[in-house]
């Protein structure tokens, strides 16, 4: 068992961030009710941006001039994308604000007040409202991901609530929220192939599993179940991983589930060439749970015929 640092805190927004690196802050939640959905990252140095990755290729890149805010909000009348690049002089960082434009992320005394003002691509419509997360106990549970030592994964609130208010869309729900944050000093490409990622979505408790195969070869699984009593268990090795249908763009996305109880999607959140998010249904220790599970294709996102298509999914934002 290892026990939670019980001085953690959510780590502060203007960390150091070296050339050609990154740190990212990410944030998913479902509503109680099972109808809405909403992730939310704010990047410095935007690992899938495709203007970092061309600065990246003409020598040492300035993560500060490609950070980044993507908001997604999931629902059957309320589906709104937004993923908005801002320049050096739109962002702002101290400990407890990250600014972006009109775009803010707060510490709070419980956790989080992120206030959002983007437009979505590619149509541009407004996408303006605010998301208050409450981290009902912090955690500072970290894991590097690549064999070379480059790539860190910290999980800061794997059980939180949420509440989300907007006007554009005009809606507001309650619900579990997971916070963490990642952070390198190399582009994920450089080092990682692929990964697939899921969180369970409990009453007081979550287990994530997180497995990343890196250049070397390697392939790891972390296993951490998360307790409200603060403390983290390194549970037994899961069930192998299980497949379940291709996205439309063809990306596998297996899920651990015990062998008699094989695992299903629930809905297709997102579908891109190279990544997907979507909510499963699976069971663990013959616990049948629902999850937020996502897998990343690297080799897919390096491409060249997908490097052509990325800005069209980002609007790389000139002013304040």
């Amino acid at each position: 068992m290892i026990e939670r640092n019980a001085a953690a805190d959510l780590e502060a927004f203007d960390c150091e961030v070296p050339d050609d690196g990154y740190v990212w802050w990410y944030l998913d939640a479902v509503s109680d009710d099972g109808q809405h959905g909403l992730t939310l990252i704010a990047f410095v140095g935007s690992v899938f941006s495709p203007y970092y990755a061309r600065a990246r290729r003409q020598g040492p890149a300035d993560p500060q001039e490609f950070c980044a805010l993507n908001v997604a909000l999931y629902g059957v009348s309320h589906r709104r994308w937004a993923l908005s690049e801002y320049r050096r002089e739109a962002v702002s960082r101290s400990a407890k604000i990250f600014r972006l434009g009109r775009s803010q992320l707060s510490r709070t005394a419980t956790g989080l007040q992120i206030r959002v003002d983007e437009r979505c691509v590619p149509m541009g419509r407004a996408l303006r409202g605010t998301v208050e997360l409450e981290a009902v106990t912090r955690f500072s549970a970290s894991r590097l991901l690549d064999s070379r030592g480059h790539h860190q994964w910290c999980v800061l609130a794997p059980f939180a609530r949420v509440s989300v208010s907007f006007d554009q869309p005009r809606l507001a729900w309650q619900g579990a929220a997971y916070l963490d944050t990642n952070r390198g000093s190399a582009p994920l490409e450089r080092d990682l192939r692929h990964w697939t990622w899921l969180r369970t979505v409990e009453q007081g408790a979550t287990t994530v599993l997180y497995d990343v195969v890196d250049r070397n070869g390697k392939d790891v699984m972390h296993a951490l179940r998360f307790l409200a009593d603060g403390s983290v268990h390194t549970p037994a090795a899961g069930p192998t991983l299980q497949a379940t249908t291709r996205t439309g763009w063809g990306i596998r996305r297996p899920v651990r589930s015990d062998p008699e109880s094989p695992p299903g999607v629930i809905a297709t959140l997102e579908d891109t060439p190279f990544y997907n998010r979507s909510r499963m249904r699976l069971s663990l220790g013959g616990q049948a749970l629902e999850a937020v599970h996502e897998s990343l294709d690297l080799d897919r996102f390096a491409s060249r015929w997908v490097q052509v298509l990325l800005p069209f999914k980002t609007r790389r934002a000139k002013s304040r």
